[in-house]
């Protein structure tokens, strides 16, 4: 069994990662159609483009962490050597620089792809470790709740901080307030991933006699059913998850139209996240994790579709809808980071091969091209429903936020639900699969 120290130095990460993570969902598309001056349209687009960058590094940067071997294990040099670029960064990709509107949307391209690039090479492998400190299927739960607990209090302190720090670094300048409030951030990040490094131990060993090839890899992975499913699930989750969360601060503003609201708005819902990923241990130890997972994910969407009939001046109501949406959808989420692992074992136990880093990466892959579509479908309905920055926004552009904010994320919930009664790792299987593989290594 883990200790608690090193399950808190794990969440530690997580935390460093969602600092970024957050800000990119909850702040980005606001900071580029509001600060830096480019049209929601092309914010759109250029969200799904960098994703297709994505679908080559992904895997590729899975399959790099499955075959390196160093004296600190397979996934944790990545923390320590890769903190320091993620960091300086990210600061890039907040900053404005004064140059012409085609010359701004470049800089947004090229920023934002190094800014994914380096969230990739250095969550991938961190996301894998997750699998490598413990082979038993419970505490895996246990380990990714904690990591989830700690990650939201990253996006707690996104939520609650970020505005204010603006208004405080940028004293009436958005764009500079914007640049040193992530520079602060970024600093705590590298620390938090420092110590995550020095706090965990990988613990899962590799079969002994197994010798990687890029093909062999995607071969085995292709072969893995489980896997499948889970990717297109991830997949449909972000699209109206970040759909949502990217619209919250529209929705605040403009429908419910308490421009002095969203921190707090946001914050709420930041808390429910925590609450949710704190109970999610509690749950799956009594429930099956996969019944469990879909029964939440149908509570989530009737919550989100009954926010639909909320009025703009029911703010209260509206903000507890928010919060025990954020609640029920993610005490699923450490479930869901737990089937990977899952997964992992499965691929083993079926071909003899273990490709932690891949499985991790290329569900990774399809929760950030979820994130890229989310986010890109929101800038494209943003244009559609003639969205202007700073202005009354019309009766039309209201009922298109308000739309958008709530019934098509249930959509998206519903579908995830359905997805995942094919889902074929139920709990007692894949406590039979951990035992057949705790034989084999004895016997090896």
């Amino acid at each position: 069994m883990l200790s608690k120290k090193e399950k808190i130095a794990y969440g530690l990460g997580d935390t460093a990662s969602n600092i970024i993570f957050q800000t990119v969902m909850l702040f980005l598309t606001f900071f580029y159609t509001d600060i830096f001056g480019i049209s929601p349209a092309v914010v759109g687009t250029l969200f799904l483009v960098v994703r297709i960058i994505d679908a080559v590094t992904d895997p590729l940067m899975g399959a790099l962490a499955d075959r390196t071997q160093s004296r600190f294990g397979q996934y944790r040099p990545y923390l320590l050597y890769l903190a320091l670029p993620f960091g300086l960064i990210s600061v890039l990709a907040f900053t404005t620089p004064d140059l012409s509107p085609q010359g701004k949307v470049w800089y947004a391209f090229t920023t934002y792809t190094l800014l994914m690039l380096a969230y990739t090479a250095i969550n991938i492998p961190y996301s894998a470790l997750g699998g490598a400190l413990t082979a038993d299927p419970n505490e895996r739960v246990s380990v990714q709740s904690y990591r989830f607990v700690f990650g939201m209090l990253g996006g707690l302190l996104v939520t609650a901080c970020t505005l204010p720090l603006v208004s405080w670094f940028g004293q009436g300048d958005q764009a500079k307030g914007y640049q040193l409030t992530i520079a602060a951030m970024s600093v705590l990040g590298i620390i938090l991933f420092v110590l995550c490094f020095l706090g965990t131990r990988e613990r899962v060993p590799v079969p002994a006699a197994q010798q990687l090839t890029l093909k062999s890899s995607l071969q085995a992975l292709w072969q893995n059913e489980a896997w499948r499913i889970l990717s297109i699930a991830a997949l449909v989750l972000l699209i109206g998850m970040v759909l949502r969360n990217t619209l919250a601060i529209y929705y605040v503003k403009y429908y419910l139209q308490q421009d002095d609201f969203v921190t707090t708005f946001m914050t709420i819902g930041m808390l429910g996240n925590i609450l949710g990923c704190a109970c999610a241990q509690f749950v799956a130890a009594r429930v099956d994790k996969v019944h469990a997972y879909i029964t939440l994910q149908l509570i989530a969407a009737l919550l989100c579709a009954a926010s639909f009939w909320v009025q703009p001046d029911q703010l209260w109501l509206a903000t507890f809808m928010h919060f025990a949406w954020s609640f029920f959808l993610q005490m699923a989420t450490p479930m869901l980071w737990a089937k990977m692992a899952d997964v992992v074992d499965y691929g083993q136990w079926k071909n003899g091969i273990r490709i932690t880093g891949l499985v991790y990466s290329s569900v990774v892959f399809f929760i950030k091209l979820g994130l890229a579509v989310g986010g890109a479908v929101a800038g494209w309905l943003l244009a559609w429903y003639q969205y202007q920055p700073g202005i009354v926004q019309a009766a039309e552009t209201q009922y298109g936020i308000l739309l958008c904010f709530t019934l098509l994320p249930a959509v998206g919930s519903v579908l995830v639900a359905l997805i995942m009664s094919r889902y074929p790792l139920t709990q007692q299987r894949v406590q039979q699969i951990a035992q057949d593989l705790n034989s084999q290594q004895a016997n090896a």
